[in-house]
């Protein structure tokens, strides 16, 4: 499978422990496309229908047509394997504030 940053998976997300995001949901891949064709593995932040509009570790986008929110705060890495079919990409407004948000929150 080829799979590009910045775009939307379903993907199978159990099992789970405690508050981490669980089921078959939505995911935006952002680990490099380097990784990604060589791993077995991505990094990805899910996405979520319940919105969180004053939580800063959240941004709020559309997904298949939805609101909802990327959260980045649950970022993780997981299989190949666990990604069902591609929902789409985000869009370039989108991915500069992921990018964004992920150097304010995970960077030095």
């Amino acid at each position: 499978m080829i799979v590009k940053r910045y775009s939307i998976y379903l993907a199978n997300l159990d099992p789970t422990i405690g508050a981490e995001i669980r089921k078959t949901w939505p995911v935006v891949i952002v680990s490099d496309d380097g990784m990604n064709k060589y791993l077995e593995t991505v990094v990805a932040c899910p996405l979520t229908a319940q919105l969180h509009p004053e939580w800063r570790s959240r941004i709020q986008t559309t997904c298949e047509g939805k609101p909802a929110e990327i959260a980045v705060d649950q970022i993780r890495t997981i299989s190949k394997l666990r990604l069902i079919k591609k929902l789409g990409k985000l869009s370039p407004t989108d991915i500069t504030l992921l990018r964004q948000l992920i150097s304010e929150m995970y960077g030095e």
